[in-house]
């Protein structure tokens, strides 16, 4: 009976681990794959709003941008996975981990399932806050969303930008200027320096192994 009880808790350490990996692989999808801007309809080349040397403006503006928004968006898809995965694997093992205990019966496999749910659980809350995951994921998305907010607005309504073509422009331009300076901010402030990570690292310990008493 000893032998299948062992058995049984090696196989659930064997699924945990195995969940964990597979689980994490749509995290390094995200920072590994490329990411392409989808094209959202009519844009300024083709506006009724603007004269052609304003279109022309607007339209190189956007090119330029490109390159950010794409950033942008896949920081944001990164972090966003990131977070979410952190919370799926540190929420439900703090509800499992007492119930292991009591099921151990100071089985030794039944241990060093709990020791690596432990510990596991506390890598992830260590990095969690270390990087500050969903402070970066919260800045990256928020600075995607308010720019394409800003681009439709522009497009569909550019009186709220100013009285004439070239108030609308500059106001649009600095708009533009003050999101990526927002998010260049909130990047850098949410970058976390060497003794930061280590100091949440020490503080995140796993629980301690089981001993018979």
């Amino acid at each position: 009976m000893t032998s299948w009880v062992s058995y049984a808790w090696l196989g659930a350490m064997a699924i945990y681990v195995g969940l964990a990996l597979l689980s994490g692989l749509p995290v390094l999808s995200a920072i590994f794959r490329k990411i392409e801007l989808h094209p959202g309809g009519p844009a300024f080349d083709k506006s009724i709003h603007f004269s052609e040397p304003a279109r022309e403006k607007l339209h190189q503006h956007y090119q330029r941008i490109q390159g950010t928004l794409a950033f942008w968006k896949k920081q944001a898809e990164k972090y966003k996975r990131a977070h979410y995965y952190c919370l799926f694997w540190t929420i439900p093992s703090a509800v499992v981990i007492p119930f292991l205990v009591q099921a151990s019966s100071n089985n030794p496999i039944a241990k060093w399932l709990i020791t690596i749910i432990s510990a596991y659980s506390a890598i992830l809350l260590a990095l969690h806050r270390a990087l500050k995951i969903a402070e970066n994921y919260r800045a990256f998305r928020e600075g995607e969303s308010n720019f394409y907010d800003t681009y439709r607005r522009m497009l569909d309504r550019p009186y709220t930008f100013g009285d004439t073509e070239n108030a609308q422009l500059d106001r649009y331009f600095d708009e533009v200027e003050n999101l990526r300076k927002f998010v260049r901010n909130a990047e850098t402030d949410n970058t976390p320096s060497l003794e930061q990570a280590k100091s949440q690292v020490s503080n995140e310990k796993p629980a301690p192994k089981l001993t018979r008493e």
